[in-house]
């Protein structure tokens, strides 16, 4: 399945990430990658809450928690839209955030006694599969 095939968001119940959280990465990440560029709009809460089977307010908070870190602006009428400082904002974001996560994978698959050739497996299998975060590949 290509990218563009692929719901644009999608939570992972079973994640121990809080799904409002796993709501603000994803915007980054599209932000971050170009998909959602300045100036493009959100869905709105409703439609949101209703494509990922979850209750509005959590996807309010996660939208209130975008527009606290300057990288969406709610505007009555308009909707959300992100804002021309988003996308410095969450590559530089994003980057560390995922950089972090990747040693930290890592290091728990050394701590554990895994073989650096499995390691190397998974992030090439990962890599080829273009499986994206929260989804289940």
């Amino acid at each position: 399945m290509s990218l563009e095939d692929r719901k644009p968001y999608c939570i992972d119940l079973d994640n121990p990430i809080a799904v409002y959280v796993q709501i603000e990465n994803q915007v980054q990440f599209a932000i971050a990658s170009g998909r959602l560029k300045a100036g493009d709009s959100l869905p709105s809460v409703r439609e949101m809450s209703m494509m990922l089977d979850i209750n509005p307010n959590t996807v309010t908070k996660a939208y209130r928690d975008l527009e606290l870190m300057q990288m969406v602006v709610t505007r009555r009428g308009v909707g959300v839209t992100v804002t021309g400082t988003a996308p410095d904002i969450c590559r530089r974001k994003a980057g560390a955030m995922v950089k972090m996560h990747l040693q930290d994978a890592v290091a728990e698959c050394n701590a554990c006694g895994m073989p650096a050739g499995e390691i190397r497996k998974i992030v090439s299998t990962t890599l080829e599969s273009k499986v994206l975060p929260y989804e289940r590949g």
